[in-house]
């Protein structure tokens, strides 16, 4: 069973961010990450920079992963 934690590190280590969230229950996760890196990007973009930080791990333990991506400036605007 994949731990939040552990999906949140990852995504920190592979990704420059100012917040990040992760909900799931082992399996199935939701994120709300909040990153410069994002900053002018389209959705898809944000989320194919969170994917390569993830890496294998998108296709070897975590089945599904919904995100919330914004720039620092976006979140802020929330």
């Amino acid at each position: 069973m994949v731990e939040t934690g552990s999906i949140e590190q990852s995504i920190r280590a592979g990704l420059a961010c100012t917040h990040v969230e992760v909900r799931g229950d082992g399996t199935h996760f939701e994120a709300v990450i909040v990153s410069p890196e994002f900053a002018g990007l389209s959705r898809v973009k944000q989320h194919q920079l969170v994917y390569g930080a993830l890496g294998g791990r998108m296709r070897e333990e975590i089945h599904a992963l919904s995100m919330q991506t914004f720039s620092p400036e976006e979140w802020a605007k929330r």
